[in-house]
């Protein structure tokens, strides 16, 4: 998927104006690439404009205009878009009873490790590739970004109408959802998205 460009990202005052819209269309956007994976987890695919959103807001938030600084958080989120045969996305762990968010994410170590997680396409399963440095061998973070490699069969799988599941297999937690209609057109949309 195609990097975005410094040119891509308005200046605050130009933001504001046109934020109700946008974040109006990213909102739509993301209902589509949202899918919940049991009680805990929820993934949000990525693509090149939820993430110039991501962007757009953080500058926004944190009063960033300084060119340096907002190509730092342009280079910071471009990681979060997908490769050439990739599908990208965000997973959550969402608890939300503050005295056990420790617990239930001690639950989770090692959830990064190939296996506990895929995207299977037809009969196909493809692991999640977690980026580095979002857990440790006693510490695991809430969100995650992630990355599935499905190549030209992966591809292939979604547009002829295979069933396309997320599935976790990990400690105690089980959960596969197949995903809606919607969201693997998004994820066609993303793989037809050339860099």
């Amino acid at each position: 998927m195609k990097p975005i460009t410094q040119d891509e990202i308005q200046n605050l005052q130009d933001y504001e104006l046109s934020r109700p819209e946008f974040r109006g269309r990213v909102i739509e956007s993301k209902r589509r690439r949202r899918v919940a994976l049991g009680p805990l987890m929820t993934l949000i695919f990525e693509n090149r404009e939820t993430v110039r959103f991501q962007i757009q807001e953080m500058l926004r938030v944190e009063r960033i205009v300084k060119p340096a600084k907002v190509r730092h958080e342009i280079d910071t989120y471009n990681e979060l878009l997908p490769g050439e045969g990739q599908v990208a996305a965000t997973l959550f762990i969402e608890i939300t009873d503050a005295s056990r968010i420790q617990t239930v994410l001690d639950g989770f170590l090692g959830l990064e490790e190939p296996g506990h997680l895929a995207l299977r396409l037809g009969a196909a399963a493809h692991p999640a590739i977690f980026a580095p440095g979002q857990s440790r061998d006693d510490r695991i973070s809430a969100v995650h970004y992630i990355r599935f490699g499905v190549g030209d069969d992966g591809r292939a799988a979604l547009s002829s109408g295979e069933p396309a599941t997320l599935e976790v297999d990990h400690g105690d937690y089980h959960a596969r959802q197949e995903l809606s209609r919607e969201a693997v057109e998004e994820l066609i949309a993303d793989l037809s998205d050339a860099p």
